[in-house]
């Protein structure tokens, strides 16, 4: 029997037609050019967004940088020109300047954690079941939804007018009560930082207990009941539970209403006008009183300038700390 050998199965193909793929290289900058691409791609459609952004809050920025170093009153128009840096060593020598960084640090700090204290304890009343507690929480945001103007106005001629406001005809009612002689209560001219910071506290103290009544809400009811269920009271369980689960809560609502509080100027402006004297003029206010107290553009931009630097740096610690405590808690 003859045995032949057996053909291939196929027919090797020419070396000219074998399609070859890209080496290692290649295909790591294949995949890298493709990355970009669709990263441009999902980017695409946030780009009205930014630049609507940008228009809308650096496009002012870059105007006021410009403003503040020229020398720019009105009450000057001949005398237009480059100041360069004399403005601000103007605003950082000016003798109301420092009084203001004063006032602002005061308010801000009495307004911020008052309101953390009262928003935190209404927060812990109202995130207990009752009877209408959907309509106790919608009362107590109700003052932070009030215009701050209106609100200001409000406790200006509603609350602390020494005439006819509601302070002082309760003060009056419980004189004659008590049978005491009656007090006037002047606060407005008497403390007139006090005043306007309570004034402020009513509208941020709800913003405050919103955030601090979103932590209690994500704050998990098995491991509070496991707690009580050990023998752990209430104030216990506040201190060592509760207080430890808000801290980034408490730290966003502070770094957020000091934000805000920094930049007061409808209060001050209805209820003291920085008065008596300046006993209650912030920085704002301040800035204010520079464009129409010396008509200069120039003093004006470079206050500005100053004050949201300051506030940059404000929020920059206030984020580095929000970071910090994230950490913390994830670890």
């Amino acid at each position: 029997m003859i045995r032949t050998p057996d053909a291939p199965a196929t027919a090797s193909a020419p070396e000219g037609s074998r399609t070859r793929g890209p080496s290692g290289p290649g295909r790591l900058a294949a995949a890298a050019a493709h990355e970009r691409r669709e990263n441009r791609r999902r980017w695409l459609p946030l780009w009205p967004a930014f630049l609507f952004l940008v228009v809308l809050t650096q496009l002012p920025f870059v105007v006021t940088l410009v403003i503040s170093v020229l020398d720019w009153n009105i009450l000057r128009p001949d005398a237009f020109g480059f100041a360069w840096v004399d403005n601000f060593v103007a605003v950082f020598t000016d003798a109301r300047m420092l009084p203001a960084v004063l006032n602002t640090i005061v308010l801000t700090a009495g307004v911020v954690i008052v309101s953390l204290v009262i928003g935190t304890a209404v927060a812990l009343l109202l995130d207990r079941p009752f009877p209408g507690r959907g309509v106790a929480r919608t009362l107590m945001i109700a003052p932070f939804m009030v215009m701050p103007m209106a609100a200001a106005l409000i406790w200006k001629h509603a609350i602390l007018d020494p005439n006819f406001g509601m302070l002082q005809r309760n003060a009056d009612w419980l004189a004659s009560l008590t049978g005491a002689a009656p007090q006037s209560i002047d606060l407005l001219n008497a403390a007139p930082m006090t005043a306007l910071i309570a004034s402020l506290v009513w509208t941020w103290a709800p913003f405050m207990m919103l955030i601090v009544l979103a932590g209690l809400q994500g704050q998990p009811d098995d491991v509070l009941e496991a707690a009580r269920v050990d023998g752990a009271n209430e104030w216990r369980i506040f201190v060592h539970m509760t207080l430890p689960h808000l801290r980034s809560y408490l730290s966003l609502a502070a770094v957020l209403g000091t934000l805000y509080v920094v930049q007061t100027f409808d209060a001050v402006f209805a209820i003291t006008q920085g008065g008596p004297g300046t006993a209650t003029t912030n920085l704002p206010f301040e800035i204010y009183q520079t464009m129409f107290r010396k008509f200069d553009y120039g003093q004006t931009a470079a206050a500005s300038v100053v004050v949201i630097a300051g506030a940059l740096v404000i929020a920059n610690l206030f984020v580095r700390v929000l970071t910090r405590l994230g950490k913390e808690r994830g670890a």
